[in-house]
């Protein structure tokens, strides 16, 4: 993708976020019929943060997984990193907002040594970045050795009759609901359409194991319409 385009598209992708921000929490769960709060409960489940661990959130919006891995009851250092400050001044507002240590980063520069995480999560974060690859190189060099990477982000559904109905769903119900509670049909077409040009789990997965990641596995959900992918970064001795 050519300089300029890509960050025209970045620039679009930040502007729709900051958007919506103060109502995206609302429209997630509505969209998701209040699924979404599990299925990020699974994430971190699936990131075996120790008790005094470290998690990077990337692209963590109003703080969703940052937030909830606080109220785990372990003494964390979270740390919440996102490019819409918006976004993340919602989340500041938000109950357990305060435990959460909030920067503004471009998940294809993350401002961070090596090896620093116990943990890299995320949450509908791969399908609105510009280089997918880089994204995950990043979340690997930031990685701790033996730390785990889980993402949760949509998939397109397979396109054969079976998946019809969530293919509408996505195309027409997305939009309407979303727009409903934000204000904003636009943005939600945005996520239906880029839902369905994304990777499919076997490309996104091939891409984590080609950056390093290893043991990499896939859980869908809401038949195929979103996903929980993640990767271990092995040591020589593990």
């Amino acid at each position: 993708m050519a300089l300029d385009t890509r960050k025209k598209r970045e620039e679009s992708v930040r502007a729709i976020f900051s958007h919506i921000s103060s109502r995206y929490t609302l429209a997630n769960k509505w969209m998701t019929w209040g699924q979404d709060e599990k299925w990020r409960q699974h994430v971190l489940d699936l990131a075996r943060l120790p008790m005094d661990g470290s998690l990077l959130d990337i692209g963590t919006g109003t703080g969703d997984l940052a937030i909830t891995a606080t109220q785990m009851g372990r003494k964390l250092l979270a740390v919440g990193a996102d490019f819409s400050p918006e976004m993340m001044r919602t989340g500041r507002q938000r109950e357990g907002g305060g435990q959460i240590r909030w920067l503004v980063a471009n998940a294809l520069e993350l401002p961070f040594a090596n090896d620093s995480f116990d943990a890299v999560v995320s949450g509908y974060l791969l399908r609105n970045t510009v280089d997918v690859d880089r994204a995950l190189a990043e979340q690997y060099r930031v990685l701790k050795w033996d730390g785990r990477m889980v993402c949760l982000d949509t998939s397109p559904p397979p396109g054969d009759a079976w998946h019809l109905p969530v293919r509408l769903y996505l195309k027409y119900a997305i939009p309407l609901i979303g727009g409903m509670i934000s204000g904003d049909k636009k943005a939600y077409r945005y996520l239906a359409e880029s839902t369905q040009s994304f990777f499919t789990t076997e490309q996104l997965k091939a891409r984590m194991v080609r950056v390093g990641f290893e043991d990499v596995g896939v859980q869908r959900f809401m038949s195929g319409a979103m996903a929980i992918l993640w990767g271990h970064k092995k040591s020589s001795g593990t």
